[in-house]
């Protein structure tokens, strides 16, 4: 019997999943709040200050007047100067009525799947892989599709696996390179495979690109890039990984002109348009200095480097070398602990807050997911802590 005022959710949000990161950081939070000293390598986010140059170009805006709305799909000024880079990286002609601009990365992964994915359709996803994915799928009512990447395959996707997931349902492919969270990285062969996979099939591909000026070893590849891919590629890519603008909350989709519209039409229902200044301060992200990316980028690589050859000194844990985005994801298998319960002992008694590989998905246990954007200081001191309880548990 249902009690009156009972709060009765649609059934789809039974289906709707979460992203665990933020979650873990309350629990540290709370446990720093009682004093304890946490080191935190659970949250996905450049721990270095957005550039003054951008800083700078943000706050003029704002004093000049851009405080507004603007168009769905983004100020025409902006959208000419992505059109331009990706045209310009990824070697294919852009125009800037195929950009459309929003609030983040997610809502391009949101607005992709509610415009193209129903019931009964198939979406071929990474797994491990960022959260949103699978949860999207599953909230429309659609298969999810995991494909696993593998760590024998520093974990690239197995192309002939996905030639054989493919068939009349399949809707949508996710790809995501470098990738979120083993920090894998799609080389040129995987990506002209994949192209030759699909085929001449009415199949999308929404790539997600936003760790693309991460990478550590090799050149990023899209598969935008590829003859006859373009019309049938979503670019997922954005500021907030590059330039250190998490919160600033800008991201852009690129993709044919008809999808774009689409796509625009999503925003103008859900949250009208990004704000107009941080569009501005974008612009100066993609025109102005390059630096502050290179500059990052080396200290990403250095603390890569102390994370996993630190790793693969603690008893119980192994560690491939990631060559992209800014995260390592060490197989603790021989630890004979589950992810989880892992994760949970390491924040609890080392003061060390990381991820389970389970939060990736169900091909993520045996995995533990550190991110490396913190101090070589603050890291060293999380070996010391993990090499200390893996001597005293295992």
């Amino acid at each position: 019997m249902i009690k009156p005022h009972e709060l009765r959710l649609a059934k789809r949000m039974a289906r709707l999943g979460t992203e665990t990161a933020f979650e873990v950081l309350v629990k540290a939070k709370a446990l720093e709040a009682q004093g304890r000293d946490i080191v935190h390598l659970e949250i996905g986010e450049p721990d270095f200050d957005t550039p003054r140059n951008i800083i700078d170009a943000g706050c003029d805006a704002l004093h000049k007047g851009f405080t507004h709305y603007g168009p769905s799909a983004g100020l025409m000024e902006l959208r000419e100067v992505i059109s331009q880079h990706v045209s310009d990286t990824r070697c294919v002609h852009v125009t800037p009525d195929e950009v459309v601009v929003v609030p983040g990365g997610k809502p391009i992964i949101f607005f992709s799947i509610l415009a193209l994915v129903e019931d009964g359709d198939e979406v071929i996803y990474p797994n491990p892989g960022f959260p949103i994915y699978e949860s999207m799928i599953n909230y429309v009512g659609a298969k999810a599709v995991p494909i696993h990447l593998r760590e024998e395959l520093d974990f690239r996707l197995d192309v002939h696996e996905l030639a054989g997931m493919i068939n009349d349902h399949t809707k949508l492919i996710i790809l995501n390179s470098p990738q979120n969270p083993t920090g894998g990285v799609l080389e040129k062969k995987d990506i002209d495979a994949i192209a030759r996979a699909i085929g001449d099939r009415s199949i999308m591909v929404l790539s997600d690109e936003i760790y693309s000026r991460l990478i550590f070893e090799g050149e990023h590849h899209s598969i935008m890039s590829i003859d006859g891919m373009k019309e049938r590629t979503i670019l997922l890519d954005g500021f907030s990984k590059t330039y250190a603008m998490t919160g600033w909350r800008m991201g852009y989709g690129v993709m044919r002109a008809d999808l774009a519209a689409h796509i625009a039409r999503l925003m103008t229902n859900s949250s009208s348009c990004t704000a107009s200044f941080t569009q501005i301060a974008g612009i100066e992200a993609l025109h102005g200095p390059q630096e502050s990316v290179d500059q990052m980028r080396a200290e990403f690589k250095k603390r890569r480097d102390v994370m996993v050859t630190g790793l693969n000194e603690i008893k119980g844990f192994s560690c491939r070398l990631p060559h992209g985005a800014f995260y390592v994801f060490p197989n603790i298998t021989n630890t004979g602990w589950p992810s989880k319960k892992l994760a949970d002992a390491l924040l609890d008694d080392a003061g060390v807050a990381a991820l389970s590989g389970t939060a990736f998905g169900a091909f993520g246990e045996g995995y533990l997911r550190f991110s490396v954007a913190n101090s070589i200081e603050n890291i060293e001191k999380a070996l010391d802590r993990i090499a200390d309880w893996a001597n005293k548990n295992l």
